[in-house]
Parts: structure tokens; C-alpha cells; sequence
């Protein structure tokens, strides 16, 4: 099975200026074959993952999305700030 914990946090930590508060997390999800996602960084770092309009999410999820479908798994990110 893919590590997408690990896959989505080397894809997102370039992406972020404090790389020490990157964390990635895998929740159980309700659902058979989903798997859930939260990115967790500083406020300004998820207002970068995130971007303007959800661009940048977007993006990030149709390149996880396509990793998913090699084994069959609907992916779920969610991003969180450590500032809320």
C-alpha cells in the first residue's frame, strides 16, 4: 500500500516556510476505501496550501488523486492551521 501520509508531506513541505510545523495525519474515515487526510501547519503556511480560491488545494488534491487510483482509494485533504 502507498504511504500518502509521507507522499503528500514531501509534495507540501517545499511549499511551506516553517517546515518544522508541517505535520501530515491519516484519520479513519467511515467510509470503505477512504482515506483522510489533515495538513497541519502555521496560518500563513495553510493560507499558502490552500491559495487563492483553493487553487493551490486543488492542485495538490488532483496530483494525490491520481496516486490514489493505482490502488483504488477515494483521498480526502483537509488543511488545518496550528493557529485556530
Amino acid at each position: 500500500m502507498m504511504d500518502y501520509v509521507k507522499i503528500l508531506h514531501d509534495m507540501a513541505i517545499d511549499l511551506v516556510e516553517d517546515k518544522n510545523n508541517l505535520k501530515v495525519v491519516q484519520r479513519p474515515s467511515l467510509e470503505e476505501n477512504e482515506i483522510i487526510l489533515y495538513v497541519y501547519a502555521s496560518k500563513s503556511d495553510v493560507s499558502k496550501l490552500i491559495g487563492r480560491r483553493g487553487s493551490m488545494a486543488s492542485s495538490i488534491r488532483q496530483i494525490m488523486s491520481v496516486a490514489s487510483r493505482l490502488t483504488d482509494v477515494k483521498l480526502v485533504i483537509k488543511f488545518e492551521s496550528y493557529d485556530e
